[in-house]
């Protein structure tokens, strides 16, 4: 299934939507009402629910039956699928092509580091910040894992049962910030630098996740252009990895790294500014587009 956020009113909060169909979505908590299931309105709470996947079937099958909770897409406004995530955890170097590009080493574990929940923004939202912070804001396509189960001390073989989907991300960072600052949380984490969407796709969903194309384009130039295979760690070896040092629980973003053509490596730099379009994509998950402006 793919799972979203969206309002019908400006006057109401956003609330977890499922897609019956290419032009039809279903409010679930809506949904669920009718056919006698409680579920959350958020897709934070929903995850963490006990057997969330089958209560929205049972939500899903009464609106498509009666058409209770169900609404046109053309007529709501997205938010990110996620909202409100304990953690954001992400993983650098990960593509070993981009690892060189920075004359950066091969990693032999992973590279964690984080994004502050506060990044989190949504499909159609604006990247936004203050040019007298920082002058050298770059774009990186992201695979993103949102958990489903609490995952702690997991073995590889058992990583997978606690992924809910996959996400398109954009790790969009302060590049003289986070280089100036010697660590990456500040350059990685102002407002809106962590743009998701456009829907969490379930892992049934996905044929691969070791083999989908990723890519980024601006201002409609395909500037990074992959696959998921060239990942030096996989997703099941990410989240066993994690689970060893921290409790992942339901809802946390895990930004599994960026393949090669990020702007502050190329010749001559591309760096993003006032107006500039930035589209991710994923196969399988769509596309994520975000319109960058000065605060």
């Amino acid at each position: 299934m793919r799972l979203g956020q969206y309002t019908a009113t400006n006057d109401e909060a956003p609330w977890t939507g499922a897609r019956l169909d290419e032009r039809t979505v279903v409010n679930l908590a809506e949904a669920g009402a009718a056919a006698g299931v409680d579920l959350p309105e958020t897709s934070t709470d929903l995850l963490a629910t006990w057997e969330w996947e089958a209560k929205v079937d049972l939500a899903l099958e009464r609106a498509a039956a009666s058409g209770e909770g169900t609404y046109d897409f053309d007529d709501l406004t997205r938010y990110a699928p996620v909202t409100n995530p304990e953690k954001v955890v992400c993983v650098g170097l990960n593509y070993r092509d981009h690892a060189e590009e920075g004359d950066n080493p091969i990693p032999e574990t992973p590279v964690l580091f984080s994004k502050f929940p506060t990044a989190v923004t949504g499909p159609d939202d604006e990247i936004r910040w203050d040019p007298d912070l920082t002058e050298k804001v770059d774009y990186e396509a992201e695979f993103v894992v949102v958990i489903g189960r609490e995952a702690r001390r997991v073995s590889r073989a058992d990583a997978l049962d606690h992924v809910a989907g996959f996400l398109v991300g954009n790790d969009v960072s302060a590049r003289d910030l986070q280089h100036g600052d010697g660590q990456w949380v500040r350059g990685k984490s102002l407002d809106s630098f962590a743009p998701i969407g456009p829907e969490l796709v379930t892992t049934d969903e996905v044929s691969d996740p070791h083999d989908l194309d990723i890519w980024a384009e601006v201002n409609g130039e395909r500037l990074q252009d992959s696959s998921t295979s060239n990942l030096i760690f996989g997703i099941d070896e990410l989240v066993s990895f994690c689970s060893q040092a921290f409790t992942l629980e339901p809802g946390d973003l895990l930004f599994t790294g960026t393949p090669p053509g990020v702007g502050v490596y190329r010749e001559p730099p591309v760096l993003l500014s006032d107006g500039d379009e930035v589209t991710v994509g994923v196969e399988e998950l769509g596309e994520l587009t975000n319109t960058c402006a000065f605060d």
